[in-house]
């Protein structure tokens, strides 16, 4: 069991898929509804349950203890996702939404899981919420930002990237082989962090895979790093496979690692892409769906700078 397990208290609950376009179904819906049918009973304001106690004493399964997981990664990433959401388009999120990103089943467990962190004695009151819809009215962004456990990453997150010279990142392959950053100097990177069965990813992903075709004999490498390792789901490589023939994506899948998560800011909102330009800089930076417009201007761009000399 992971130390941090037993060194934080944490409410959560859970699960998956809402509206078109489909979405692929989270193998472990089971137990996260256990786990949400659990933390609904025993939700009390101000006395967050233990993790480690529930690890222990309550769900012992390697299926319930998975959904634990997922839970517990995405408890300390909704704060700095609504305060994303809010800085980016101007109003907080649906709960639909919220269920979206963490992969929920329904705005009933977001709206469970944003109760849980208004109960949590260690996250800033930084939400006002609609009495009669339960959903997110107000957000404060500054209670985020002066808090400091939120407010390191959030202000790295929101500072801006373009101009910033990219991370280096060494990532996994599904075939198991590692893809340096190193290794594609002189190139234009687009780096697509996602995950399986988000729905705007889904939108995404296959105008990427046009671009890709389009662009990459001028220079363009796309690699599309899948978080669902990172976030606990439990998607498995054949799973990947199978979507990835489907959308007929040639570009590389690979896994986000933990490490590349902590040096790109910590990922809240998906998907995020970074454009890294010939001289390792980051070009452009997008949170959320982008048209394929916007990417390909941006990119196009990006190939012409310096094509000659590299």
């Amino acid at each position: 069991m992971n130390p941090a397990w037993q060194r934080l208290s944490l409410l959560l609950v859970v699960t998956a898929a809402f509206e078109t376009p489909a979405r692929a179904v989270s193998p472990n819906r089971d137990s996260e509804r256990r786990v949400l049918a659990y933390v609904n009973a025993h939700l009390q304001p101000g006395r967050p349950l233990v993790v480690s106690d529930l690890y222990n004493k309550v769900f012992t399964s390697a299926q319930d203890r998975q959904a634990l997981n997922k839970l517990y990664n995405a408890f300390f990433r909704i704060p700095l996702f609504v305060v994303n959401y809010q800085e980016r388009f101007g109003r907080p999120p649906l709960l639909k939404i919220v269920a979206e990103q963490f992969d929920l089943d329904s705005r009933y467990s977001a709206d469970i899981l944003v109760r849980v962190m208004e109960t949590d004695p260690r996250v800033p009151r930084f939400i006002e919420r609609d009495p009669r819809t339960r959903e997110i009215a107000r957000v404060d962004v500054e209670q985020i930002k002066n808090d400091p456990q939120f407010g390191r990453i959030l202000n790295r997150q929101l500072g801006g990237w373009e101009g910033q010279a990219a991370p280096e990142f060494q990532l996994e392959a599904l075939d198991g082989k590692e893809v340096k950053s190193r290794d594609l100097a002189g190139k234009v990177v687009l780096l697509y962090v996602w995950f399986t069965g988000c729905p705007p990813c889904m939108k995404e992903a296959p105008e990427l895979a046009a671009l890709d075709r389009e662009l990459t004999e001028r220079g363009l490498s796309v690699l599309g790093a899948n978080a669902d390792h990172l976030l606990g789901l439990g998607y498995t490589d054949d799973d990947h496979r199978r979507y990835i023939e489907k959308e007929k994506i040639h570009f590389p899948v690979l896994h986000w690692s933990k490490q590349a998560d902590s040096d790109y800011g910590g990922v809240s909102i998906f998907p995020t892409m970074f454009l890294i330009n010939r001289r390792g800089v980051v070009a452009a930076h997008w949170i959320g769906y982008t048209p394929a417009s916007e990417l390909r201007r941006a990119i196009s761009a990006a190939l012409e700078s310096g094509a000659s000399n590299p």
